[in-house]
């Protein structure tokens, strides 16, 4: 397809949560379900690395130490070694949920969503974490999702996949906490697939990975749709802006819930790819932990 090519054709059960690091010039994200980090910078060799824990999410702490949102909760990674310390309990006790999609406000907290490993009504929630406090934002989540913030910190939005409508609601830019009511942004129940992860760029335009839609979609600070991207793969997951000035995008795919038949209709399922199109992204903040 014009403008889409595989940026790694490491194929993950269930792609999620990139994450790029300028620092590195590297990309981060999850096969969430087998509990695998994989990194690749631009231009260099692939690493997986096995966790031993479900993880879907990850951000920068320092140069030596990372944030990945897993099953128990957040984790301090060490880059050298690699080894997970559990940092903030998020429903360790909990069997039934793990972490989903995730993604830091640019004042350096975190919102982390949960979910039901088999997609449980209702089981998930959002999560506020800020320097080593966290509170419950909303409940009653059955598939978190699309968590991403306006570039001066004021708005948040975050959707349940479940119910097929994007949220924004206004934030604090000093603490990332909601001051106001919920709105419906976007109301995709009428398109096709699912709303997925998204990220926002420097203009407020949101770019959303449509499940089951085989787009990425790019809306207007006001919700306009302003164009759809074709993908190779039914199930694209999440989008990160990637690149020295953070001008394209690289997006995870799955193939889970398929079955041998479908995934031989759908071969590059699971793949990450790198849409070479023009976007005035942004750079992820470090989270504050502490």
């Amino acid at each position: 397809m014009d403008g889409v090519s595989v940026f790694s054709d490491h194929i993950c059960e269930l792609g999620e949560g990139p994450s790029y690091d300028p620092a590195t010039h590297t990309l981060f994200w999850f096969d969430i379900v087998n509990g695998k980090l994989v990194e690749k910078p631009l231009d260099g060799a692939l690493k997986v690395h096995d966790l031993g824990v479900m993880a879907s999410a990850i951000a920068v702490i320092d140069d030596k130490r990372q944030l990945i949102a897993t099953e128990t909760g957040l984790q301090v990674r060490d880059v050298a070694t690699g080894r997970l310390t559990l940092h903030t309990p998020i429903e360790a006790d909990d069997p039934l949920t793990r972490s989903n999609d995730s993604r830091v406000h640019p004042c350096g907290a975190l919102w982390t969503g949960t979910m039901g490993k088999g997609e449980e009504k209702g089981a998930g929630s959002i999560y506020w974490f800020f320097k080593g406090e966290l509170r419950r934002l909303f409940s009653g989540i059955t598939v978190s999702n699309s968590i991403c913030f306006s570039g001066d910190g004021t708005i948040a939005y975050y959707t349940d996949t479940a119910t097929g409508l994007l949220m924004r609601v206004a934030c604090d830019p000093a603490t990332g906490l909601p001051t106001g009511e919920a709105k419906v942004f976007v109301d995709h129940r009428a398109s096709k697939g699912y709303v997925d992860g998204s990220v926002v760029d420097r203009d407020g335009v949101l770019w959303n990975a449509v499940w089951g839609g085989k787009a990425v979609k790019a809306y207007a600070p006001d919700g306009t749709l302003l164009r759809e991207i074709a993908m190779p793969v039914t199930q694209p997951s999440c989008p990160a802006f990637v690149g020295a000035k953070a001008d394209r995008l690289a997006v995870t795919s799955a193939w889970k819930g398929k079955d041998e038949k479908q995934r031989k209709l759908d071969p590059q399922a699971g793949m990450t790819f790198l849409l070479d199109i023009p976007v005035k992204g942004r750079f992820e903040p470090r989270v504050l932990i502490a």
